[in-house]
C-alpha cells in the first residue's frame, strides 16, 4: 500500500468535500479579502496539495469501514475557515480590529490544518500499521492451526536437485527428453547404465528439475535409492508418507501391491507420474518388477551401474569426451583458463589419466586446487603410467586412492569412519561428531571442518534440513551423503588389513549369511577401536562371540522391530560411544540395556528410532555419561516409574538432546542433574510445559526449545540459571509470555525468539539483561523489542519470514 492510500485511510467522506468548499471559498475571496492574501495563498497551496487524497476517500473508507469520530476536529475546523474566509473579504481596508482578530483565526486554522498532517496523521497511519500487522499474525496463527507442519524428514521421494555445474550432460538430457516427453521410447521403463561416477544420478536429478519435465509431471515426480538391499514395504511406505495418505495395514505382500497400485492410480488424478529408481543393482531388478504397472501416463527411470536388459535397450552413459573432461577438471580445480601457471599439456594428461570418469575427475580436481605445479605434474605423470581406470570399478577405485595422497591423515581417518553407516542413508553430523570428540579429541567446530574438507574434495557431500539463524550453531540438522563409490573406497582401504589387526571392524549382515568366524565356537579376538554390525529384518541368528575388549565406538545399524543388545558388549569395557539406529519405518523396541551398566567409560549415546523402556525398567547407572540424544524416539516410558532418580543414574550428565520424540513431559528429576550444561528439546510437538524445577540446572548454558509448538509458556524458575548464555524459543508459537523476572538472566547473550506469534509483550524487567548483545526474531517481533533498544545495547537480527508454504515441505 502506498503512502497517499495510507493517508487516505484516515480521511472521512465529509472532510473531502469540506475541504473542497473551503478552498473554492479560498480562491474565489482571496483577490476581495487583500489584506489576508498572503495567508489566504498559503492556506490554498497547502489544500491543493492534499486535494489528491480526498478523491480517494469514498471508496477506501467504504472498503476499510473507518470511523468518522478521527477526523471530525479538522472537519469542524474546516468548516469554521470556510465562515472565516467569508467574513474576511467584508472587512474594509480601514478596519485595523477586525482585521487583527481574523488574521490570528487565519493563523489558527492554518497551524491546524498543519499540525493535523505533520503529526494526527503519521500517529494514525502508525496504528493503523500495528493493526495490519495483527491481522498478518492473526492469519499466519490460523495457517499454523489449520495447516499441519510437515517435517524436513517428509517429503522423503522429493527429487535431489542436481550440482550446480555438469558437463556433457546437455545431450543426453534432450535425448531422455525425446525418449520420455515425446513418445520416442513406447516402452513404460527406461534404464540409464554405464560405468560407477559417469553421472548416472546426476543425470537422472538434472531430468527431474528440467522445466519441461517438471511442467509435465508437476508434483508427481519420485525419487528413491535403491542401492544395494532395498525393502519394498519400506519403498512402499514413503512412498504414501511422501504423497499425504494415510498407510494402510497391509496383510501380505500381495496387498502391499495392490495398495501401491491404488495409490498410483488416486496420484494420477493431478498429473503423470515419474518414478525413479535410482542405483538399481541385479538383485533388485525382481524388485522393480513390482513397480510396474499398466497404467497409462506412468513412467519409470532407472539408473544402474549394471546393464539390466530387462527392460528393454538401456540408455548408455559413455565417459566424457576430451574437452569435457579437461573443462570438468579445470572446474573442480578452480584452474583459471587464463591465468595459469599449469601446462595445458599436464591438464589434458591428467584428464585423459582419469579416462572422461565425471567421479574421478571432480575427485583429482579437487585433491589439486591451490596446489603448486609440482603437485599437477607429479599427478600426471602417476595417471600416464599406470593402467586405465576405466576398464572396471576396481580401476577407478585404485585411481580415486592416488587421489588421497595429499589427504592429511586425520581428514583420511574421518573419511574412513563414514564407512560405519549403511550405504545410501544420510549419516547425522551429529554422530560423526560424537565418534570424533572422543576417538581424536575434536570438538564439534574442528569436526565440521573435517566434514566439509571432504565436502569441498567430492568425497562427501552435505545436506542441511533446516536453516538456523545467523550466528548460531546447530548441527543436529546437517546430514553427510556418499557416493556409493566413494564408501567401495572407504571398505576397499579398510579390507587392506587382516581382520584381526585392523582398527575398524565393519560386519554387514544380510540375512543370517554369516561371516566364517561369526559362527566360531571360539573366542573371536580383533584389535578394532571402531565396530559396526549392520543387520536387516531376516537376521535371526545368535550373536557372536567377540571379544571386543579394545572397541571404544560401536555403531549399530539394526532394522528389526526388536532387538537385544549382544551379550558381548559386557566386556567392552573401553567403550566411549555408543550409537544404535534403526534403519525401519517403525521405531525399533530395544532390550538387554543392562548390559550398559558394565560400561564404565561410556560417555556419549545417541539413540535413533527406538522405543527406550530401560531408565524405569533397569538399575542401569551411567556414571560417566556426558551427551545423551535422542532422535524421534519413544522416550516417554524411559521416565516413567522410574525406581531409580534420573539424576542417580545420569549424574555427570552435560548435555541432552531431545528430538522429534513423542515427549509429553520431562521428568522433574532431570532438574536434580546439576551438571547439565546444554539441553536440546526441538520438535517435540506434545511437550506443553516445563518442570518448575528447571531452574535447579545452575550449570546450564545453552538450552534450545527450537519447534515445541505446544509449549504455552516458561516457568518462572527459569530466571535462576544464570549461567544460561544462549537461549532459543523459535517456532513456539503457543507461547503465549516470557517469565516476569526475564531480566535476572544475568548472563544470556543471545535469544532467538522467530516465529512466537502468540507473543505479544515482554516484561519490562528485559531492561535488567545486561548481557544481550543478539536477538534474533522476525519483522513482527522487532516492534516488540525496538521499544527497549533505548535501554540496552543490542543488536536486532531481523530473519526474514517467507509467507509462501515451502515450510511445509
Amino acid at each position: 500500500m502506498g503512502s497517499s492510500e495510507v493517508m487516505a485511510m484516515v480521511l472521512d467522506a465529509v472532510a473531502g468535500k469540506v475541504l473542497d468548499e473551503l478552498l473554492n471559498v479560498i480562491v474565489e475571496k482571496k483577490n476581495r479579502a487583500v489584506k489576508f492574501r498572503p495567508t489566504l495563498e498559503r492556506l490554498e497551496d497547502t489544500l491543493k496539495r492534499i486535494r489528491p487524497l480526498a478523491e480517494q476517500i469514498d471508496g477506501l473508507n467504504k472498503r476499510l469501514d473507518r470511523p468518522p469520530e478521527e477526523t471530525e476536529r479538522l472537519i469542524e475546523q474546516m468548516r469554521k475557515g470556510k465562515d472565516l474566509v467569508e467574513e474576511c473579504s467584508k472587512v474594509q481596508w480601514w478596519n485595523c480590529c477586525y482585521k487583527a482578530n481574523y488574521q490570528e483565526e487565519l493563523e489558527d486554522l492554518e497551524a491546524c490544518i498543519d499540525r493535523f498532517f505533520k503529526y494526527d496523521m503519521p500517529g494514525q497511519t502508525n496504528r493503523n500499521v500495528l493493526e495490519t500487522l495483527v491481522v498478518i499474525k492473526d492469519v499466519h496463527e490460523e495457517l499454523i492451526r489449520f495447516v499441519p507442519r510437515r517435517s524436513e524428514l517428509s517429503g522423503v521421494c522429493l527429487p535431489p536437485e542436481p550440482p550446480a555445474f555438469t558437463v556433457g550432460l546437455d545431450v543426453h538430457l534432450r535425448e531422455l527428453k525425446l525418449r520420455l516427453l515425446h513418445g520416442h521410447h513406447v516402452e513404460p521403463v527406461l534404464t540409464i547404465t554405464g560405468d560407477g561416477g559417469s553421472g548416472k544420478s546426476t543425470l537422472a536429478k538434472k531430468f527431474c528439475w528440467d522445466q519441461d519435465v517438471t511442467g509435465k509431471f508437476k508434483e508427481n515426480i519420485f525419487f528413491i535409492t535403491f542401492a544395494k538391499s532395498p525393502k519394498l514395504n519400506t519403498i512402499v511406505q514413503r512412498l504414501f508418507q511422501h504423497s499425504g495418505y494415510k498407510m494402510p495395514e497391509l496383510q501380505s505382500e500381495d496387498d502391499m501391491i495392490y495398495q501401491l497400485e491404488h495409490l498410483l492410480k488416486q496420484i494420477l488424478a493431478k498429473s503423470p507420474i515419474l518414478l525413479v529408481l535410482d542405483d538399481v543393482w541385479p538383485e533388485s531388478v525382481s524388485l522393480v518388477d513390482k513397480f510396474v504397472f499398466k497404467i497409462p501416463y506412468y513412467t519409470i527411470l532407472i539408473t544402474s551401474r549394471f546393464a539390466i536388459g530387462d527392460f528393454g535397450s538401456p540408455y548408455v552413459l559413455k565417459p566424457l569426451h576430451e574437452a569435457d573432461a579437461i573443462k570438468l577438471l579445470r572446474h573442480s580445480s578452480s584452474l583459471d583458463e587464463k591465468k595459469s601457471d599449469i601446462p595445458d599439456d599436464v591438464v589434458k594428461e591428467i584428464a585423459r589419466g582419469c579416462m572422461g570418469s565425471p567421479l574421478a575427475l571432480g575427485v583429482n580436481g579437487r585433491s589439486l586446487r591451490q596446489k603448486q605445479p609440482l603437485f599437477w605434474h607429479n599427478k600426471a605423470r602417476a595417471l600416464s603410467s599406470g593402467r586405465s581406470i576405466i576398464v572396471s570399478n576396481n580401476d577407478v577405485l585404485t585411481c580415486l586412492q592416488k587421489s588421497f595422497d595429499d589427504l592429511d591423515p586425520t581428514v583420511a581417518e574421518c573419511f574412513r569412519d563414514l564407512s560405519l553407516f549403511p550405504e545410501a542413508q544420510r549419516i547425522p553430523a551429529a554422530a560423526l561428531i560424537d565418534i570424533w570428540a572422543e576417538l581424536r579429541d575434536e570438538d564439534d567446530g574442528t569436526a565440521m571442518e573435517k566434514i566439509y574438507e571432504l565436502v569441498n574434495r567430492n568425497m562427501a557431500d552435505i545436506v542441511v534440513t533446516r536453516n538456523i539463524a545467523s550466528g548460531s550453531v546447530d548441527y543436529n540438522y546437517h546430514y553427510v551423503t556418499q557416493h556409493g563409490l566413494l564408501r567401495d573406497l572407504t571398505i576397499l582401504q579398510t579390507n587392506q588389513e587382516p581382520t584381526e589387526k585392523r582398527n575398524r571392524l565393519i560386519v554387514d549382515v544380510s540375512g543370517n549369511n554369516l561371516p566364517k568366524w561369526w559362527t566360531s565356537q571360539n573366542e573371536y579376538h580383533f584389535a578394532a577401536n571402531t565396530l559396526s554390525i549392520s543387520t536387516d529384518e531376516a537376521f535371526t541368528s545368535e550373536w557372536c562371540n567377540l571379544q571386543p575388549t579394545e572397541v571404544e565406538v560401536l555403531v549399530l545399524n539394526l532394522r528389526e522391530k526388536k532387538h537385544a543388545l549382544p551379550m558381548f558388549m559386557k566386556k567392552m569395557n573401553k567403550l566411549k560411544v555408543l550409537i544404535i539406529t534403526n534403519y525401519d519405518f517403525y521405531r525399533a523396541d530395544l532390550e538387554n540395556f543392562e548390559v550398559l551398566d558394565y560400561l564404565s567409560n561410556l560417555k556419549r549415546i545417541r539413540l535413533e528410532k527406538i522405543s527406550i523402556p530401560f531408565l524405569s525398567k533397569t538399575g542401569v547407572q551411567l556414571k560417566n555419561l556426558q551427551k545423551f540424544s535422542f532422535f524421534m524416539c519413544n522416550v516417554n516410558e524411559a521416565f516413567k516409574n522410574s525406581t531409580t532418580q534420573i539424576s542417580d543414574v545420569l549424574p555427570n550428565l552435560e548435555e541432552m538432546n531431545i528430538d522429534y520424540c513423542d515427549l509429553v513431559q520431562l521428568p522433574n528429576g532431570l532438574s536434580d542433574i546439576v551438571s547439565l550444561k546444554r539441553l536440546s528439546i526441538t520438535n517435540c510437538h506434545k511437550l506443553s510445559a516445563l518442570p518448575e524445577g528447571i531452574g535447579k540446572l545452575v550449570n546450564l548454558e545453552s538450552l534450545r526449545l527450537t519447534s515445541c509448538t505446544s509449549l504455552v509458556e516458561l516457568p518462572d524458575s527459569i530466571t535462576c540459571l544464570h549461567k544460561l548464555t544462549y537461549l532459543d524459543i523459535s517456532d513456539c508459537v503457543s507461547l503465549c509470555k516470557l517469565p516476569e523476572n526475564m531480566g535476572e538472566l544475568s548472563s544470556l547473550e543471545r535469544l532467538n525468539c522467530i516465529d512466537c506469534t502468540r507473543l505479544n509483550e515482554l516484561p519490562y524487567s528485559v531492561t535488567d539483561l545486561g548481557s544481550l548483545r543478539v536477538v534474533v526474531c522476525d519483522e513482527m517481533m522487532t516492534t516488540l523489542w525496538e521499544p527497549f533498544t533505548a535501554f540496552i545495547d543490542i543488536q536486532l537480527d531481523v530473519a526474514q519470514v517467507d509467507f509462501n508454504l515451502n515450510w511445509l515441505l
